[in-house]
């Protein structure tokens, strides 16, 4: 069987995870075959997937802090070998622009910015990356992707025709749009974790904004922004990102990307599906068993669970879900095509405490799907006995 894991953030990698699920089927099935096919969906370590399945080597660089004050040190993959119609380079925004490197009293993406991923591609095109993969999610930002765009030579004015200040507090200050007078020449290709367009209901502000640290002000104050901004990018370039799958990941990045990059977005989960080549793996399997830190309406929408389901479905291979949490009814699990589901962390347990007992829950979760769906009917008669 497989054991093919996202990461849980905060606690536990794609791979620890796997393994940990791995070691809690053993524990009951001492002699059962587990694979452990780490996966990742666009979103936080999903380069590292994308260095042990093309190889690579880490290139360090100084780039500008997502609050915009000093520098932090972050890396991208320059690819050695790449295969055909891959990348030459992996950047990741989590590394440079992550939620995980603001600490929570100071996460405010009306001042954040995802310049620092624009330095990070601007690094790796000036090193010679000419197809780049960039991975979209766990930003700390909600600016539209304008930092980025800044960094690799896009300016932002307002009426006086001063830059306005970046983050996305100041995005209903644009008046006007000046691309680079020379623009890289590079062919960038975003991995999204979600679907979510730019605006409205399901867009980056509604639904990212309170997870870094937005007020319900604040939330409606960069709605107003990106709507403007989109507005803008409609009228001066005649690109329309305000509804495209993705154009809303990493707090409006994704929409950022097709404006000032002329870049693509597609579901980060399928390209690493097929980097890691997880059709073949699934050749012979009998289960797949995979998770994240919550099963909820999202794991449906482009996370490594929606990817799993799609490929093992098509396999005809049952899928089961051990996530930290579940949020999931009983009835939106059945809809989902799982065919078994559990949490490793109890109801009744706080983050912190999921958090640092993380791998030991993963295994005896693992450890319990065994004895319901892997032990003989025999045998789980007399365990339970």
């Amino acid at each position: 069987m497989l054991a093919a894991f996202d990461g849980f953030k905060g606690s536990l990698g794609a791979r620890e995870a796997g393994e940990a699920a791995a070691a809690g089927i053993r524990r009951v099935v001492p002699d059962a075959h587990v694979r452990v096919l780490p996966l990742a969906d666009g979103g936080e370590g999903t380069a590292e997937i994308l260095a042990d399945a093309f190889g690579g080597e880490w290139r360090p660089a100084e780039v500008t802090h997502p609050r915009g004050r000093g520098r932090i040190r972050a890396s991208w993959l320059k690819v050695t070998a790449p295969p055909a119609h891959g990348p030459d380079a992996v950047v990741e925004t989590a590394r440079s622009s992550g939620l995980v490197l603001v600490p929570p009293a100071e996460r405010d993406p009306l001042v954040t910015t995802t310049r620092g991923t624009g330095e990070l591609l601007a690094r790796a095109v000036a090193e010679g990356a000419r197809r780049i993969w960039l991975t979209l999610g766990g930003s700390a930002t909600v600016d539209g992707g304008t930092g980025a765009a800044r960094a690799l030579g896009w300016r932002f004015l307002d009426g006086s025709g001063r830059d306005v200040p970046e983050g996305g507090g100041a995005l209903h200050r644009i008046a006007r749009l000046v691309p680079p007078p020379n623009p890289p020449d590079v062919e960038i290709t975003a991995l999204c974790d979600v679907d979510n367009p730019l605006l409205g209901p399901r867009g980056a502000a509604a639904v990212f904004g309170p997870q870094k640290g937005a007020s319900p002000d604040a939330v409606e104050r960069l709605e107003e922004g990106l709507a403007h901004l989109a507005h803008l990018v409609t009228e001066a370039l005649g690109v329309d990102v305000a509804e495209g799958p993705g154009a809303g990941a990493a707090g409006g990045l994704g929409a950022g990307v097709v404006a000032f990059l002329g870049g693509t977005l597609v579901r980060g989960v399928d390209r690493i599906l097929d980097a890691v080549e997880f059709s073949s793996a699934l050749a012979g399997a009998d289960w797949v068993l995979t998770g994240e830190g919550r099963l909820d309406d999202q794991s449906l929408d482009g996370k490594v669970v929606s990817g799993v389901l799609d490929r093992a479905g098509s396999a005809g291979v049952p899928v089961a879900v051990l996530a930290g949490r579940v949020d999931l009814t009983d009835a939106g699990i059945q809809a989902a095509g799982i065919d078994w589901a559990g949490a490793a962390a109890p109801a009744h347990a706080s983050d912190d405490e999921a958090f640092r007992r993380a791998r030991e829950w993963v295994e005896a979760g693992a450890a319990r799907f065994a004895r319901e769906r892997l032990q003989p009917p025999a045998s789980r008669a007399k365990a339970t006995t």
